[in-house]
């Protein structure tokens, strides 16, 4: 039986992940902090599973957690990293004690639940660590500049990471998504006041990404790219969820910059 840690699994992506791997007999070790949806959780999962309420940037908790999970199951196969918060607004005006933690969460969230695990997969000389980014881990976008920071943090994290575990025989993945149906924008989508510079395109922004959002893949699509990652014993670094992200991440190779700039611009209706 193969073991896999997800953190973020109480909702979206993390939470039917779960259910699909757990469908298909894997064990699925997980936290999150939103203690309603572990309990729901751990109610709908056939078989034997360790769900947990935590905080991602109790860093003693993560270590006390893979202790627990390590003594249950006595091996972990795949660390998928789920977590992540949003961030919203023109830079001028956001509040960087509250960026400062969605740096944290994002980034260290991640960078934790990997390392508390890799001195195991050293041993074991096998593994799998997967990384939940964005396509703005690649290609930046307009008050969005904390979260796109974050997210290029954990590409630059994972792509460095690589180069050092390889030799262990452990794998490195990213998953990029453009966007994901779920309240995840809506709940971070706020307008600079009245009298802001930015108000005007920034309501137009937020126009258009809430019009995109209905036709985006939904979460249960998104894990099943996750799951076919997870199977894979050989798996590709980047993994897009949908065509968007794919066509998207291609154009972003290739294209001019100036070019690249005024095709986001006129995609987000903010030129």
């Amino acid at each position: 039986m193969q073991v896999v840690v997800i953190t973020g699994v109480a909702q979206g992506m993390g939470r039917e992940t779960a259910k699909l791997l757990a469908a298909e007999g894997y064990a699925v070790a997980g936290y999150d902090i939103d203690a309603e949806g572990i309990h729901s959780l751990q109610a709908e999962l056939p078989g034997d599973h360790l769900l947990e309420v935590l905080d991602v940037t109790d860093l003693k908790g993560v270590l006390k957690f893979r202790d627990r999970v390590l003594k249950k199951f006595g091996q972990v196969d795949t660390v998928l990293s789920n977590v992540g918060i949003g961030f919203f607004g023109p830079f001028e005006e956001i509040d960087l004690t509250k960026a400062a933690k969605c740096l944290e969460i994002n980034v260290i969230g991640t960078a934790a639940i990997f390392q508390a695990f890799i001195p195991h997969m050293r041993e074991r000389r096998g593994g799998k660590l997967i990384a939940v980014s964005s396509l703005v881990g690649q290609i930046p976008f307009p008050f969005e500049s904390i979260y796109t920071a974050s997210k290029f943090a954990v590409e630059g994290l994972v792509h460095s990471m690589r180069l050092e575990l390889e030799p262990f025989g452990i794998r490195m993945a990213l998953i990029q998504p453009a966007q994901v149906s779920t309240s995840f924008a809506a709940k971070i989508h706020v307008l600079p006041p009245e009298g802001s510079p930015y108000r005007e395109r920034v309501s137009r922004f937020i126009n258009k990404d809430e019009e995109m959002i209905k036709t985006a893949p939904n979460p249960l699509q998104a894990a099943r790219v996750i799951v076919d990652v997870v199977k894979n014993p050989q798996p590709k670094l980047d993994n897009q969820i949908d065509f968007k992200s794919k066509f998207f991440m291609g154009l972003n190779k290739v294209l001019p910059t100036k070019l690249r700039d005024i095709i986001l611009l006129d995609t987000m209706d903010i030129k």
